[in-house]
């Protein structure tokens, strides 16, 4: 077992902070503090400096308040180069520390290029893909099963948005193997999970809302009595892809389904961690714009923008949704003054879903071309392509 940070907890309780307020302030999900503060993860290089400055410390002194465990994770490391060469002995341990890397790569995912993440993902795939060969069958294997479905669950998103949300096939694959490793175990809140990660590829990418309705409905047939915060979001993206169709009382049914189940929700969900309020109030306020509510769609994308962490990838989609329910209300300053807002989180996290919305409001405003906002807005949007 390693040791927890007693020292690390000690210190976010000096700057005044719970772990949900730490979380929000570094845009990660609570359950990552949680880990970290036990020992079990440490954070990502890329989020130090600003952990350190949150909790009102030099940055060589947080490095020491992690380092007490570093002992316990050289062992690990020994132990992981030791089964590479020896794969025969693969064993709980290891099937344990290629899970927990696994996840602190899903951490990372929504505030972090996907490019930087690949890498390492794809290794660690690799290797859960090699190990479990040798694990013959058991709880070991089992383990590991369960690892691959959820590292190939994080390959498929990392493709897809590397890629922009272009490469839906590569990304599809991915989620592919996740659900037979799902079904294999049988682990029905992963299999919801690849499920629901298939259908936005049919909903964003392929602006197919009949075969993303049937996705999501199998995810929430997935989730059922397996856990209420998949089947909530299963039941958020129907509510969407009826909002797609015009069907206007079937998405607000959902809407209630997935509201229901998210109250629902125990801290022995599985995926307890995955819903928040931000998305539900971004998914909502999706629905609307599709159903040309537009002054309603803008309630939930404010209410979004307001609770969702400054620089995570899924912000920067309430903020160009949001420009766009200003933009179709005649509201062309709101529009791009929000606008510029969402190019800033994806000048950071180069995320495609927000990419993809922002320039769908730029083709909408070209009607006001002239207009001195919108050239500087249109000419941050080529400087970003630029980058991208």
């Amino acid at each position: 077992m390693a040791r927890k940070r007693k020292q690390l907890a000690n210190a976010r309780k000096a700057a005044g902070l719970t772990q949900e307020e730490l979380a929000a302030r570094l845009g990660v999900e609570r359950s990552t503090v949680a880990r970290w503060e036990a020992g079990e993860t440490s954070p990502q290089p890329w989020l130090r400096r600003g952990l350190a400055k949150i909790l009102q410390i030099e940055p060589g002194r947080l490095g020491e308040l992690l380092e007490h465990d570093e002992p316990r994770r050289n062992q690990l490391d020994d132990r992981m180069a030791f089964v590479r060469s020896h794969p025969t002995s693969v064993d709980l341990t290891t099937a344990s520390q290629l899970r927990q890397q696994v996840r602190m790569l899903t951490d990372g995912y929504d505030h972090c290029p996907s490019t930087s993440l690949l890498a390492e993902a794809g290794q660690c795939l690799g290797q859960i893909e090699f190990f479990r060969r040798y694990a013959g069958i058991g709880e070991v294997a089992r383990q590991l099963t369960a690892a691959l479905a959820e590292a190939a669950i994080l390959m498929g998103q990392l493709v897809w948005d590397a890629s922009q949300r272009r490469d839906q096939e590569t990304a599809r694959s991915y989620f592919r193997q996740a659900l037979r490793a799902a079904q294999e175990l049988p682990d029905p809140a992963i299999e919801a999970h690849a499920l629901l990660r298939t259908s936005y590829l049919a909903l964003y990418a392929e602006r197919n809302p009949q075969t993303g309705l049937a996705f999501t409905q199998r995810a929430a047939a997935a989730a059922e009595g397996a856990s209420q915060a998949l089947g909530g979001l299963a039941w958020l993206h129907t509510a969407e892809a009826h909002a797609i169709l015009g069907e206007r009382r079937a998405s607000e049914r959902a809407l209630g389904e997935a509201e229901g189940r998210f109250v629902d929700i125990q801290l022995t969900d599985a995926a307890a961690d995955l819903p928040s309020q931000a998305q539900f109030d971004r998914v909502a306020g999706s629905c609307f714009l599709f159903l040309r509510d537009y002054r309603r769609a803008q309630t939930y994308l404010e209410r979004s923008v307001r609770s969702a962490p400054t620089w995570k990838k899924s912000r920067a989609i309430s903020l160009g949704n949001l420009g766009l329910a200003y933009l179709r209300q005649g509201e062309i300053d709101a529009a791009t003054n929000t606008l510029h807002k969402a190019i800033d989180v994806v000048e950071a996290t180069q995320g495609g879903g927000g990419l993809t919305i922002i320039f769908s409001a730029g083709r909408e405003l070209r009607k006001w071309r002239d207009e001195q906002q919108v050239q500087y807005l249109h000419d941050r949007m080529l400087m970003l392509l630029a980058t991208m």
